[in-house]
């Protein structure tokens, strides 16, 4: 019993940094089957592995009503970030991967992304909208920083002056202010970023390689005072977990110059839930029910529902109360409501291919 002990604590602390100690079962997988460890597995850090992810198109498009974008960028599959809450995590069982230390570990990178990008755009099929980079995972991880295609892509909507809505939970996004500025002159760029929590040690354990929550407000600074429309995303909100923090949160993005916020609740489709749930043992087993119950009071007794218009915000009492203190944030932020006006009017084709010349 004694050396079971041991190789948990082990193996804690060799996954420290990562979301999730679990990597559970694809769902498409029909056969399920344990690999037995290696004599010195747990001595060994567990690195992120890239592979190259041979798109043929990099623009998605989604017709999703409660939404605000029907086309999307994402530069990379599965996200070093590790938060545990990511709904994107299940799209990495798509791969034939698990959506738990899989998505956090084995991130695929789409080294074409920029001159896909600079084809669709050229193509007369395209109709010039606004493109959310990105719609899935972060494109300002840690493996942005080495390979660049998020600001190869961004340099691209800059020549095209297509519009574009960027959000991320990376400080590494102020490397870009060159570009957003020039994209700003043609009202055509947004950021937003995203705050969970103000408590750095929450932060830690919830969302482990992102940018600490001062880091993060820094960086809507450095937007601001560069002239970029920025905003606050409050998201996920976790009821009974980080709800309390909005009022907070909101002032502090105000005070750093950010000119608007939204906010979602928490959202756990398919594998997602159970691995949630088991964070919350491993970390806050004494608000575990109270979380679950909070969620389940907002979605007919269920953890998820994906029902349009009810899925980002839940109903009932709880998500009623949360729904009115943001509100209230948000007005004593002098907020207002909905998003920045990006515009599609300065589209060019004919420039920007002649930029892609030199």
């Amino acid at each position: 019993m004694g050396e079971m002990i041991a190789t948990s604590a082990e193996k804690k602390k060799r996954l420290s940094g990562r979301g999730t100690r679990e990597n559970p079962q694809n769902r498409f997988d029909q056969i399920d089957y344990v690999a037995e460890p290696e004599a010195d597995e747990e001595e060994q850090p567990l690195k992120t592995a890239f592979y190259n992810d041979a798109a043929r198109s990099v623009i998605a498009y989604n017709k999703s009503p409660d939404i605000p974008f029907n086309a999307s960028i994402n530069p990379y599959r599965g996200c070093e970030h590790g938060c545990i809450y990511c709904y994107a995590r299940p799209s990495h069982e798509y791969l034939g991967l698990s959506s738990g230390l899989d998505f956090e570990t084995k991130i695929f990178v789409k080294k074409d992304a920029a001159t896909l990008l600079r084809k669709e755009l050229l193509s007369p099929r395209w109709k010039p909208q606004s493109i959310a980079v990105s719609g899935n995972t972060d494109p300002y991880q840690p493996a942005e920083r080495h390979f660049e295609i998020t600001r190869e892509c961004l340099k691209v909507l800059r020549d095209f002056r297509n519009p574009a809505g960027v959000i991320t939970k990376n400080h590494l996004i102020t490397r870009d202010i060159d570009i957003f500025q020039e994209m700003a002159e043609h009202r055509c760029i947004a950021a937003m970023i995203s705050i969970t929590t103000l408590d750095p040690k929450l932060a830690r354990i919830m969302e482990p390689r992102t940018s600490q929550p001062q880091r993060r407000l820094e960086a809507v600074k450095k937007l601001a005072d560069a002239g970029i429309p920025v905003g606050v995303m409050v998201a996920p909100i976790i009821p009974g977990l980080n709800d309390h923090e909005i009022p907070r949160i909101v002032e502090a993005a105000a005070d750093a110059g950010a000119h608007s916020a939204a906010n979602v609740m928490l959202r756990l489709p398919l594998s997602l839930g159970p691995l949630f749930e088991n964070w919350l043992e491993d970390h806050f087993p004494d608000r575990k029910e109270k979380v679950l119950n909070r969620l389940k009071s907002m979605r007919d007794g269920k953890l998820y529902s994906p029902e349009f218009h009810k899925r980002m915000r839940g109903e009932g009492i709880f998500a009623d109360q949360i729904s009115t203190m943001f509100k209230i944030a948000c007005r004593k932020a002098n907020f207002p409501e909905g998003r920045p006006r990006l515009t599609a009017e300065n589209f060019r084709r004919h420039g920007a291919e002649q930029l892609s010349l030199f």
